[in-house]
């Protein structure tokens, strides 16, 4: 099948297939006239990506658990670790965003926000 039919299948843009060919994520067959070529092994993998990008998972990471997929010697113990160690990734990036959530609601509350120039919200901003 062709690129878009994969983009299709996969529901992942063709540039991003793209993309992922280029640095060895996943490949394709050729035909003769040099186009690409997937078949249903293919569109598997793009959709396992599709899947581990939608969980946040970032290249190095997916391009990690596609090749324990593809492992028949693999240990889930191996999963399992490369999982624990993404969920403490998001787990700190949401104290982080609640964090700046809290400083942001302080600052507006603080503000006025009337046609006085004077606004703590920049006096913050530009404090060292």
């Amino acid at each position: 099948m062709n690129i878009g039919e994969a983009a299709r299948r996969s529901r992942l843009p063709a540039k991003t297939i793209r993309y992922y060919e280029e640095i060895g994520l996943v490949s394709s067959a050729r035909r003769d006239n040099g186009f690409r070529d997937y078949d249903e092994k293919d569109v598997h993998s793009l959709r396992f990506v599709a899947k581990a990008r939608s969980l946040g998972f970032t290249v190095e990471e997916y391009r990690h658990l596609l090749a324990l997929y593809r492992d028949p010697a693999r240990s889930s113990a191996e999963v399992r670790e490369a999982a624990q160690r993404h969920i403490a990734d998001v787990r700190a990036k949401i104290a982080e965003l609640q964090s700046m959530e809290k400083a942001l609601d302080h600052l507006i509350h603080a503000c006025a926000g009337d046609g006085r120039p004077d606004c703590p919200i920049l006096d913050q901003l530009a404090s060292n």
